[in-house]
């Protein structure tokens, strides 16, 4: 069932012909204990629920463009299953398929959407998740306000529920699972930013926020409960106290997590950032929108079996318990079946949209947050956001570094399979696509 949103805030209005509307819709994944849990080595399982799995969308209209950014309250998900979604959309409410911006939140409490470790995806849910894009954006450009609304824009910070989670450990090994207490240092940078769009309608009624934020997507209040985790839950329990409609997008957040707070804590940190940042937005004007999707080819990995076995056996031996044979048999297992795959080539998407002056890169991966701050760094744009795991999933993207410092996140599996390289490959594409974009336009470049 779709909900259509429109709420209270208290700005000045728009000004006199303002030419931005806005729509906002969210649609509820039902879900029942049968499901598979995504984002385990093995197949999860829930009791019940907390809050609502959703597909959030946010329609833009400008005479320039239209746009749509959609959330979901999902693990991943792969081009296979949103491409034809996406081409739908166009066909039904005239927004181009490259301005269509498909988005998952990386909750890790949700049944799956994918093949990945010891488990394969849910096709009931994936059929569910389908028909709840186009239901949303469909909805939400029914929405539409027929006058002109504001937009306004803080970048926030919240610097304490998250952090670079690749710890070096004192036997030379990256820290995954298991006990820390040997941690020496961080091996990358943790990302704070917080930024947050906020639309409002002539009545001062908040229509819809956009809040972006740089950590993995795991942590419920209650234990073994289905969830949108702790962004999502801050999410709802902000549209419950604010009215409104919040679409939170993930960062670039292959290398960060959350490794001390409650789910309960990080939900009420991560509202009161959100919080902070709306009491500190300011209007900005909105001359344009844009996007521009471009394909994106990479390949496979080569991999040699014995030492990622080697890998893979040391680390588990030692710090994974009970599990460990069986997690080394999942490694195993994945890469008996990419074995033939090695050096093929594939195809993704690479992705940028323009709000204003705000900029966004849509990256189909579990993206280190150092080739994220990398796109923010070269970007024409000084206010660039990553949006993760957009349009498809080719699995953890790794800046080089990082591949040579090994870990969960570099070992060949399904969850990790391009070659070295391939993130900064992205990182170029995405920056010679912002630039082409801001040379297209003219006064968006501004702080």
């Amino acid at each position: 069932m779709a909900f259509v949103f429109t709420c209270s805030a208290a700005e000045p209005n728009p000004p006199p012909g303002s030419k931005l509307r806005v729509g906002a819709a969210a649609v509820d994944l039902a879900a029942d204990d049968s499901m598979v849990i995504a984002g385990g080595i093995h197949a999860g399982k829930a009791t019940g629920q907390e809050g609502k799995l959703r597909v959030v969308a946010v329609v833009l209209a400008h005479p320039t463009a239209m746009l749509a950014v959609v959330a979901c309250d999902i693990l991943m998900i792969t081009r296979d299953l949103l491409d034809p979604v996406t081409e739908e959309i166009a066909k039904t409410t005239g927004i181009p398929a490259a301005h269509v911006l498909i988005h998952s939140t990386h909750t890790h409490h949700a049944p799956s959407t994918l093949k990945i470790h010891g488990y394969d995806r849910d096709p009931v849910f994936c059929k569910a998740v389908q028909k709840g894009i186009l239901k949303a954006v469909q909805d939400a450009h029914g929405a539409l306000s027929p006058e002109g609304s504001k937009f306004l824009f803080h970048r926030g910070q919240e610097s304490t529920v998250g952090q670079n989670s690749r710890l070096m450990l004192e036997d030379g090994t990256i820290y995954w699972i298991g006990p820390r207490e040997d941690a020496v240092r961080p091996t990358g940078p943790f990302d704070p930013e917080l930024p947050v769009l906020s639309f409002r309608d002539p009545a001062d009624k908040l229509q819809a926020v956009l809040f972006n934020h740089s950590t993995h997507t795991i942590g419920t209040r209650l234990p073994g409960r289905r969830s949108p985790s702790f962004y999502g839950l801050a999410a709802q329990d902000l549209e419950a106290e604010m009215g409104g409609l919040f679409c939170f997008l993930e960062g670039a957040s292959g290398s960060t997590h959350n490794l001390s707070l409650s789910g309960e804590e990080a939900t009420r940190r991560i509202k009161s950032a959100v919080h902070e940042a709306l009491s500190r937005s300011t209007p900005r004007p909105v001359t344009r929108l844009a996007a521009l999707r471009r394909p994106f080819k990479f390949r496979v990995r080569q991999f040699d079996e014995a030492s990622e076995e080697a890998a893979v056996a040391r680390y588990c031996r030692k710090r994974s318990g009970a599990y460990a044979e069986s997690i080394i048999q999942v490694f195993r297992d994945m890469r008996k079946n990419l074995d033939p795959e090695r050096g093929g080539e594939r195809e993704t998407w690479v992705q940028t949209m323009l709000i204003g002056n705000v900029a966004f890169v849509g990256v189909p991966a579990e993206f280190f947050t150092k080739l994220g701050l990398d796109i923010k760094n070269r970007s024409p744009f000084p206010n660039t956001y990553v949006a993760e795991l957009a349009n498809d999933w080719i699995g953890y993207l790794p800046d080089l570094e990082g591949h040579k410092l090994g870990g969960y996140q570099v070992w060949t599996g399904y969850h990790s399979f391009a070659e070295p390289g391939t993130g900064e490959r992205i990182v170029d594409q995405a920056v010679e696509m912002l630039k082409e974009m801001a040379a297209q336009g003219s006064g968006e470049i501004k702080r």
